[in-house]
């Protein structure tokens, strides 16, 4: 990336909102601004707002019923708060497509639940290359600023096997992109491929490695038997996720411990990413950059911004106290970009610290938003 602070300023971006002819006018802008920007200023955020409200408003029959409801239209949107987040549950009831009609490229599902694969969200996606250019930038600063090329070993299922996960499409094509050799450790199902093992441990030498892997298939490999060595100076992992229906877990200070004592990897190599099939980007730790001072502060990718809502009012808290996170992204400009989740967390100088997840009902704010929603939709 450049040192510019700014997208490169474009006042227009050809074709109608809401028709397709806009969405790949804007992915092309979007591009060059995702690849050659560090640092978006806020007004510029609010100018790409406006267009993706816009194009999502007309584009998409279902949003715009339920913004003409709270009386949101693209004349009234003057800063990306003004757009009123969509609960990320409801990616489990229905397909977010601007413009609709046009089949996805790819439709990302959330990981399973107890309640079945019909409760699982979904995110229509109308452009991967939007996908891959909010991907790339973020993703190679956090885990090799330093590095163009490197052995990459994943604990995640390539895309291939698992089309339908964003997280193995952002392992595909990280690892097609800076690996120097590609070791898929892992099937769909998360069990170990013994070919791609055995081809690791001939190929481990003392060039470092970069390791892709959620913290549950860490879990597993760090359990007696596992099949990795110990990493070489230099190498660092990615590590994302909790442990989500597992029957057994771990605190991340024990996990990362773990890892230090079996692969003699020091913990200021492990950076956490942060991210949800419902966005398009991910948040960081910036571990590499800021030494582990950083622990527990990500990051958002320039395109993206945070808030932290009252679980009541969905009001802005005041910086640094514990609120619902909300997310405005400008990737997400195929489906809609503010989503409302359910955790919970702080944001200081726009970083994130988590604090985990709603226990117990659904905030309040939360279900009223949902039901309004549920309710624009029944036709009268």
């Amino acid at each position: 990336m450049t040192s510019q602070t700014h997208p490169p300023e474009a006042t227009e971006v050809a074709g109608t909102p809401g028709t397709l002819k806009h969405l790949l006018h804007a992915k092309d802008a979007l591009a060059t601004s995702m690849h050659t920007v560090e640092e978006w200023s806020d007004s510029a955020l609010d100018r790409w707002c406006a267009r993706a409200f816009a194009h999502q408003y007309h584009g998409s029959e279902r949003y715009r019923r339920w913004c003409e409801t709270r009386g949101v239209t693209p004349e009234s949107i003057v800063r990306w708060q003004d757009v009123p987040p969509v609960p990320a549950e409801a990616f489990k009831h229905f397909d977010f497509v601007a413009p609709e009609g046009h089949e996805p490229e790819a439709v990302f599902r959330t990981s399973g639940t107890t309640a079945g694969s019909e409760a699982r969200g979904r995110h229509n996606v109308l452009s991967l290359d939007l996908y891959r250019h909010s991907m790339m930038g973020p993703m190679k600063s956090a885990l090799l600023p330093d590095d163009d090329g490197i052995d990459v070993v994943s604990l995640i299922p390539h895309a291939r096997s698992r089309p339908d996960s964003s997280l193995s499409v952002m392992a595909s094509e990280a690892a097609a992109a800076w690996g120097s050799g590609c070791y898929w450790l892992v099937d769909a199902e998360g069990a170990y491929v013994r070919s791609e093992i055995e081809r690791w441990l001939d190929r481990h030498s003392d060039e470092p490695v970069l390791i892709l892997s959620t913290a549950l298939a860490l879990f597993h490999a760090l359990a007696e038997g596992g099949p990795l060595p110990t990493m070489p100076e230099g190498s660092r992992l990615m590590e994302t996720g909790g442990f989500k229906g597992a029957t057994r877990s771990i605190s991340r200070d024990e996990l990362y411990a773990r890892v230090e004592e079996r692969w003699g990897l020091g913990q200021d190599r492990i950076v956490n990413e942060y991210g949800m099939t419902e966005l398009l980007s991910q948040l960081w730790e910036p571990i590499l950059h800021d030494g582990p001072s950083a622990r527990g502060r990500h990051r958002p990718a320039p395109w993206l911004r945070v808030r932290a809502l009252d679980p009541t009012t969905l009001r802005e808290v005041p910086e640094g106290e514990t609120g619902v996170l909300a997310f405005f992204d400008v990737a997400n400009y195929g489906s809609v970009s503010h989503i409302l989740t359910q955790d919970l967390g702080q944001v200081v100088d726009g970083d994130v610290r988590l604090q985990g997840r709603v226990l117990g009902a659904e905030p309040r704010g939360c279900s009223r938003t949902m039901d309004d929603l549920m309710a624009s939709q029944i036709s009268s």
